[in-house]
């Protein structure tokens, strides 16, 4: 018979209730909740607004439908990562942190290529990118690594 006693590994664990209802835990959480919505949000949005436009292959591209997904389904990871971070997962936590910074830095590239994408995306991608920087400004803020860093 398998133990469910076993000690989990550092990565696995969760960091206390006290570090997780510290005031400013609770803020920094609740921001970051509501930026990556806004980030799911919109990217679902592009997705369905891309479906309206399928007619346009000049506004709709076969680069917007895999950009698009992409975005799609990395906002939805992030949404998960945010919800099991502010649930004390330091595993989750150090992915929300990768994966936030990790968007930044494909969107700065992606916005920065002339003909990529159609104008309209790029502004997503901009909005997008906007959003992101907040949750890496938050999620690499003092408070959040010290609370993940102690448990």
């Amino acid at each position: 018979m398998i133990s469910t006693n076993a000690p989990r590994s550092a990565s696995t664990r969760t960091i206390g209730d006290d570090a997780l209802a510290h005031p400013l835990s609770l803020t920094a959480f609740r921001t970051l909740k509501t930026l990556v919505a806004g980030y799911a949000g919109l990217s679902v949005a592009t997705l369905s607004a891309a479906y309206l436009m399928r007619g346009h292959s000049d506004l709709v591209t076969a680069t917007v439908w895999v950009r698009g997904g992409i975005v799609a389904v990395t906002s939805l990871l992030m949404l998960s990562f945010v919800v099991r971070s502010a649930r004390g997962s330091r595993r989750a936590f150090r992915r929300l942190r990768i994966t936030s910074a990790a968007m930044v830095v494909a969107i700065t590239v992606i916005v920065s290529l002339p003909g990529f994408l159609p104008v309209w995306m790029r502004i997503e991608q901009g909005l997008c990118g906007v959003l992101l920087v907040g949750v890496v400004a938050i999620a690499n803020g003092r408070h959040l690594r010290g609370a993940f860093a102690a448990a």
